[in-house]
């Protein structure tokens, strides 16, 4: 089964992840890896942290010669901070020069030092803190050059930022080429430069602003998934990825919150066969019965506001107990490009957990041959 572990701080020395499940035989680029790093790190109203990192991975093990072996993959993200963080963030002696007493509303600061007996929310929010996403976008784009070889392509774009939406159609030839190199994500010039002025005049209040992306998935076979078990299902295991990364509030898939309003006629997709089964529209999100269904798979998720405001709100010292104003971090005022990577990762490792489930072998070959037979059945069903 293919899973992952993370583990580092966010002004720590590295941030590191094993990913456990990858067949032998995958040819791994180690520039898609970074190039989906940079990616991260860029976007309308992120701080001054993305102009001292330059996230870039480092292979440890479970690769030789840009193949994948079969066993564990470990991989490296340093941390170019950590050399004005070395006294206080020390695995063996450190100061307390930068001690946070004051919890930040809307952070894990205050449950998380209450969780873990921490008297110091440092020890919360370097771990807590939305860094961590570095390792995720590694893992997302390691395992997704398992399952491209297949036909799968993932694509992304953010659909509103604050108040301002994107007004472009995602159908439109040439969509997610602008989205990409829109500095928010968008596929309209004119409403991202309204989400730039939007984004400036947070800015300037001392506010922070979230907004909504969208991850479409490209050419993922019907039956991937199950009906059988709650845990199997695959929008189940799709919405607990994402909604696992920081700040996001809500998912939906396909047509989401908008099924609860309209009749069942319109909301269920009809089934026609030309050749081949397809459903007439997509409403369902690519998803039915917990199953992929062969239509595009349709995931949005809601990030809330950043935390960390240059206004900051009221909040308690932990220490004596007073009114105080929450601590103020090095923070970005608005990161849902950012975000829209990130969640892409969180659906490419979910999809393709579930590829590898459904066509598991532990060598690329076996993998194809079962794709190969599978896909040869379903075709005359």
């Amino acid at each position: 089964m293919l899973r992952y572990f993370t583990a580092g701080e966010t002004h720590g020395k590295c941030l590191t992840v094993i990913v456990e499940g990858m067949p032998s035989g995958v040819k791994i680029s180690i520039d898609k890896i970074n190039d989906l790093l940079a990616k991260r790190q860029k976007g309308y109203g992120r701080g001054g942290r993305m102009a001292i990192e330059k996230d870039t991975v480092e292979i440890l093990s479970g690769v030789r010669g840009g193949v994948t072996l079969g066993s564990p993959i470990a991989m490296k993200i340093s941390n170019r901070d950590w050399a004005n963080w070395e006294k206080i963030m020390g695995t063996e002696e450190c100061t307390d020069d930068r001690c946070v007493s004051f919890p930040r509303p809307g952070h894990a600061d205050l449950t998380g030092g209450m969780k873990y007996n921490h008297r110091d929310l440092r020890n919360v929010l370097e771990r807590a803190s939305a860094r961590e996403t570095a390792a995720r976008v590694a893992v997302g784009a390691l395992v997704r050059q398992a399952i491209e070889p297949f036909g799968i392509e993932f694509l992304s774009h953010v659909k509103s930022i604050g108040t301002v939406c994107d007004t472009a159609d995602v159908n439109e030839q040439g969509f997610f080429d602008k989205a990409s190199q829109s500095p928010v994500g968008f596929g309209d010039e004119d409403a991202a430069k309204k989400a730039m002025e939007y984004i400036d005049n947070i800015k300037k209040s001392g506010e922070s602003c979230g907004g909504v992306v969208e991850t479409i998935v490209k050419g993922v076979p019907a039956g991937l998934g199950s009906y059988v078990h709650y845990d199997r299902k695959l929008d189940a295991n799709i919405a607990f990825g994402v909604m696992s990364v920081q700040a996001i509030k809500g998912v939906e898939i396909g047509m989401g919150f908008a099924a609860a309003e309209n009749a069942g006629s319109h909301v269920h997709d009809e089934i026609v066969y030309d050749g081949a089964y397809r459903r007439v529209t997509n409403n369902a999100g690519g998803i039915e019965g917990g199953m992929s269904n062969g239509e595009d798979i349709v995931v949005r998720a809601a990030m809330k506001p950043i935390p960390t405001l240059y206004n900051p709100l009221r909040t308690v010292d932990i220490n004596d107990k007073s009114e105080h104003k929450a601590t103020v971090e090095r923070s970005d005022v608005c990161a849902v490009p950012a975000c829209s990577v990130v969640v892409e990762a969180a659906v490419a490792f979910e999809i393709a957990k579930a590829f590898l489930d459904k066509f598991g072998g532990d060598c690329m070959e076996d993998i194809k041959a079962s794709y190969d037979a599978y896909m040869s059945r379903i075709k005359s069903f």
